[in-house]
């Protein structure tokens, strides 16, 4: 919850309109502003305060306990001109609390942390539970001074800075007692002597499989995973789950183990267990539960392909009665991530949001030469390019799985929406299940096109390449009278090249063999670029020279029609009657 606090009437105004914007998000703090603040600081996450940064500072500071426990605070001035990140940047969200209140109150943002200010990921905005010298090593990071990365593997990371370079591998952790010179980077599940100037991130990537009997306490099951982690040299917090037979999801024992560990518990049937290969079959949990295996089965099925098997199978001890609870350690492997990013028509404020976190979230870059220099300047330095030419989009689509298989953060961009004509198809085509992938959507030419021209698509529309490149023209002509019988408004991708000049003059022929010669149609050159330009014309005067291939052609239905200079298509046909009455 966000706390929204006030003094003034400018402020209310202001306070007001962010309660309206964020509906369910925000709560209102009335009365003295001292009390107001000390009951929202206490029961709430988040707070906006619209009071000058000074008296602010001074409500806040007798408030303070510790940055990661402290609301975040974001102060706004009295004439609504600045949200500024006060207090908590990163572990309060006030940094990003101060872009969105900026965005909903047409305010700028003020943020001075400086990783954010430079571009540098934090170390601790990566997700990852952390230990060391977070400020000693950021500030080298910051400085351009030298930052060794060391890690068990390849973890997908986002890009961090040129001064920060890999050391060899097998060097996690270092022997004990061992002084490294200048500030460290780790990236391990291990357990790591750390100097005073390292810092150890912890991959989530221990899977503990539990077995438990029937009334098992909490004590037992957190007791021995704590147990056997530290025997085993391995840290709590990169435990990512808890796994066990579905038989016991909801065994108290077990459940609260996970909640102490702050972890989630995946479940798996018996028979899905039964058929995983284990070293240390039991009788005992088959007659109890249906399988052979209960921890180290479990274990192995959630850290998926390529986990491996680090502690086998092992038992409680409590003292004076039989054990109740068994657990087994397997890590798995590294999956890396895959983002297929849509950077929309081309306009940079039709790049959503969503899309620029995920190009500054990506260590490896892959695209189209000509869509890398759109976005470049929005990339983290350090930041892995790899670009190419037109023609070499399954290469593309191939490099990008292959540098997410390494454990690396991709993100692979294309125009418009990544899965409309775009690289998502060729791309999830080689990728399978070892590798994590998010689809980010973007505004297609089409829709920019149709906003350019007023209401095409008002009604049931299909999008339909023209060319023959990839699928034979057969296949396309079948496709355009199918659209054209079925009365479908249609957009028109990649509709004319020098080397294809005859295949739009062909498919608005078979358009027009079912409407009229008056049909609007709307021509869209480089929708929402600075040089695009848009015509609205009919099926019968459409000069198909004019197209070429960064051009979107929509020819609309039998009810479309040019009203004050803008094509509408009617959202029904009985709007479109009774409209004509």
């Amino acid at each position: 919850m966000i706390g929204l606090i006030s003094a003034t009437a400018a402020g209310a105004s202001a306070r007001d309109r962010l309660a309206t914007a964020w509906p369910g998000r925000t709560r209102v703090y009335d009365g003295p502003v001292r009390e107001a603040v000390e009951r929202a600081f206490a029961e709430c996450d988040q707070l906006v305060c619209f009071l000058a940064t000074g008296a602010t500072v001074r409500l806040l500071a007798p408030l303070l306990a510790d940055k990661s426990t402290d609301p975040g605070v974001v102060c706004v001035d009295e004439a609504g001109r600045y949200a500024v990140s006060l207090l908590g940047g990163h572990g309060g969200g006030a940094n990003s609390l101060a872009t969105e209140v900026g965005s909903a109150l047409s305010a700028t943002p003020v943020i001075t942390t400086a990783t954010d200010a430079t571009g540098i990921p934090g170390l601790d905005t990566l997700g990852l539970p952390f230990e060391g010298a977070v400020a000693t090593v950021t500030r080298a990071m910051l400085d351009g001074a030298p930052v060794t990365l060391r890690a068990d593997t390849v973890w997908p990371l986002p890009p961090l800075p040129p001064n920060v370079t890999a050391g060899g591998a097998g060097e996690v952790p270092p022997a004990p007692g061992t002084v490294r010179p200048g500030a460290t980077l780790l990236v391990s599940d291990r357990v790591v002597p750390l100097g005073p100037a390292d810092v150890v991130l912890r991959p989530p990537s221990l899977v503990v499989g539990v077995g438990a009997s029937r009334g098992v306490g909490v004590d037992e099951v957190y007791g021995l995973v704590v147990d056997v982690l530290r025997d085993a040299g391995l840290s709590a917090l990169s435990v990512g789950e808890l796994a066990t037979v579905d038989a016991k999801a909801d065994e108290p024992g077990i459940v609260g183990a996970a909640a102490e560990l702050g972890v989630p518990v995946r479940t798996y049937p018996a028979d899905v267990l039964a058929s995983v290969d284990v070293p240390n079959p039991s009788d005992a949990p088959l007659a109890a539960v249906g399988t052979p295996s209960v921890a180290e089965a479990a274990a192995l099925a959630a850290a998926g392909r390529g986990g491996e098997l680090l502690v086998p199978k092992r038992k409680s001890s409590p003292q004076g009665r039989p054990a109740m609870a068994t657990c087994a350690v397997v890590r798995r492997a590294p999956r890396g991530r895959l983002a297929v990013v849509g950077l929309g028509p081309g306009a940079r404020d039709l790049v959503t949001p969503r899309a620029v976190a995920e190009l500054r979230r990506a260590s490896v870059l892959v695209g189209l030469d000509q869509y890398v220099d759109q976005i470049r300047d929005l990339l983290r330095p350090g930041t892995r390019v790899i670009e190419s030419g037109l023609g070499r989009e399954e290469e593309r689509a191939r490099t990008a799985v292959a540098e997410a298989r390494a454990g690396h953060a991709v993100a692979l961009i294309g125009s418009g929406d990544a899965g409309v004509y775009a690289m998502a198809s060729p791309a999830l085509a080689e990728a399978a299940d070892d590798i994590e992938v998010v689809g980010v959507p973007g505004v297609t030419a089409a829709l920019a096109a149709a906003a350019i021209l007023g209401a095409p698509l008002g009604h049931d529309h299909v999008s339909i390449s023209l060319s023959d490149l990839h699928t034979p023209w057969e296949v396309i002509e079948r496709r355009v009278r199918a659209a054209a019988e079925a009365d479908i408004v249609v957009t028109f991708y990649n509709p004319r090249s020098r080397g294809r000049d005859w295949q739009l003059p062909k498919a608005l022929a078979l358009l027009a063999e079912h409407r009229a010669g008056t049909t609007p149609v709307g021509v869209v050159r480089n929708a929402s670029r600075p040089d695009g330009t848009s015509h609205l014309t009919t099926l019968a005067r459409i000069d198909p020279t004019t197209v070429d291939m960064m051009t979107v052609v929509t020819v609309g239905n039998t009810a479309t029609r040019e009203i004050a200079g803008r094509m509408v298509t009617p959202r029904g046909y009985r709007w479109q009657s009774e409209g004509a009455r």
